[in-house]
């Protein structure tokens, strides 16, 4: 009775408040409730740090100061090493006389302390040694004020005494400091503040993302996040997650694929080698047969290397490490190289080798891999391609991209199996009996990614078309 007497209430309410929430799609944000967070609690942390940083700029002026003291010390030392005591009390009166800011100071006393020139009325108390920077507090013309300063002996018992006045810097500098302290606690306290606040929004909110990926912890790559359907970042966040652990999923059932294939593919050419060295170790007859046997089953085994080394270099480059060599580069003179060394295995074949390549051809890539992706491209059209067929080699530029072209009249493949054709292992059931590791398109493809290209195989009618499509090189 309590629960079918609260149910009225509530939806009188929801329905006298219902006008009032028309802005309730922007509130119901998380990323926009996040966002006042963050720029209220950081905002003001930020500005607390920025204000310091600019009093700051005090020790910048210390700095300038004491090089603008020292230099001036240098140069009066040269006035008086080149013209003597007199060249020297003249230039210590016009920088007197031109100084606009009335904050340069000089004392020159002759070898009995007498005061030869300067706007200062007696040495400062506590300065006693040379070359080395004090703060004192001096009397300029009767006034009190504080100074930096830096004494210099000279010849014949002679002493300068250079420095600005730095009341004010000293004025500032102590602001600075109480200021740098308040600022300091300040943002501490609001740090613990908005962490508080983004731990307590963040853990309600994600309550779910945090089961789901537990439970994947676990083991159970079957778990999904569930969508709340209000259309914020959350769910924005939860789809993608969820893409994330389907392509994971994807990813182990093509580890298993491919150690099935591994398995499957490379159990042939071991066995054969085996069988070959355990024949000729119980049959032959002569060192010839024993080493005719031993270099077969090198053959053997040098193609499971073969298919190890492109495994390898196929999960460097989806890994990524050969971005450290990338380079801009015209690909045009690097195609038509490679289509002048295909002509003439491809004339040994009967079969002739077309190149069209307009350039120039900006790329900004890794120059050998780019290379290597076309020389499969190649291999496999030969590979396929009957006696007095055409493979042709074509790239242009349009537009941002660079398109390269590899098509050939062989026996082709069907929809299903260019699909498929990328994935490590595959073979067409009508390149079952072809050599070959499956894995030449494999790397093609990986290269493409690399560069942020594409790969895509068309039908030729009759043959296949491969075409490698890559950002090109913006000029500058």
């Amino acid at each position: 009775m309590k629960a079918s007497q609260a149910v009225p209430p509530l939806s009188l309410s929801v329905v006298k408040e219902e006008p009032k929430r028309r802005p309730r799609p922007l509130i119901r944000s998380a990323g926009i409730r996040l966002a006042m967070v963050y720029a209220t609690v950081f905002g003001l942390s930020a500005f607390a740090l920025a204000f310091s940083l600019w009093y700051s700029t005090v020790g910048l002026l210390q700095r300038q100061v004491e090089v603008a003291v020292r230099n001036d010390g240098a140069a009066l030392m040269d006035h008086f090493t080149v013209g003597g005591v007199s060249s020297l009390a003249v230039a210590i009166q016009n920088r007197l006389a031109d100084n606009v800011d009335g904050d340069a100071i000089y004392l020159l006393l002759d070898p009995q302390g007498g005061h030869v020139v300067g706007n200062l009325d007696q040495w400062p108390v506590g300065l006693s040694m040379t070359d080395t920077w004090y703060e004192l507090p001096v009397t300029r013309q009767g006034t009190a004020s504080i100074a930096l300063l830096r004494a210099y002996n000279l010849q014949d018992g002679y002493q300068l005494l250079v420095g600005r006045d730095v009341r004010a810097r000293a004025e500032l500098r102590r602001v600075l400091q109480a200021g740098l302290l308040w600022a300091m606690g300040i943002m501490a306290f609001l740090g613990i503040v908005g962490a508080f606040v983004i731990r307590t929004l963040f853990r309600r909110m994600i309550r779910d993302i945090s089961a789901t990926t537990r439970a994947i912890a676990r083991g159970d790559l079957s778990k999904r996040v569930p969508k709340t359907g209000d259309g914020d970042e959350f769910d924005e966040l939860a789809g993608i997650i969820n893409d994330m652990l389907d392509r994971i999923t994807r990813l182990m059932d093509g580890v298993r694929e491919v150690s099935n294939s591994i398995a499957h593919d490379l159990r042939t050419p071991i066995t054969r080698a085996r069988t070959r060295l355990e024949d000729a170790a119980m049959r032959a007859q002569t060192k010839d047969d024993l080493r005719s046997a031993i270099e077969r089953a090198t053959d053997d085994l040098d193609g499971i290397v073969a298919v190890f080394q492109a495994l390898l270099r196929i999960a460097e480059i989806e890994a990524g490490a050969r971005r450290s060599a990338f380079a801009p580069f015209d690909a045009a003179p690097l195609l038509l190289d490679i289509g002048e060394l295909y002509t003439a295995v491809a004339e040994e074949r009967g079969i002739a080798l077309h190149t069209d390549v307009t350039g120039p051809l900006p790329l900004m890539g890794d120059r050998e891999l780019i290379q290597q992706a076309v020389a499969n491209l190649l291999d496999n059209a030969l590979k396929f391609s009957p006696a007095h067929t055409l493979i042709s080699l074509s790239a242009l530029q349009h537009n941002d991209t660079v398109g390269i072209s590899v098509a050939d009249q062989g026996r082709g493949m069907s929809e299903a199996d260019r699909d498929r054709a990328t994935e490590r292992f595959f073979r067409a059931e009508s390149a079952r009996n072809t050599s070959g590791s499956g894995l030449g398109l494999a790397l093609v493809a990986a290269v493409a990614t690399l560069h942020n290209g594409t790969l895509i195989l068309r039908d030729n009618n009759p043959g296949l078309r491969a075409v490698m499509s890559l950002p090109a090189q913006q000029a500058r």
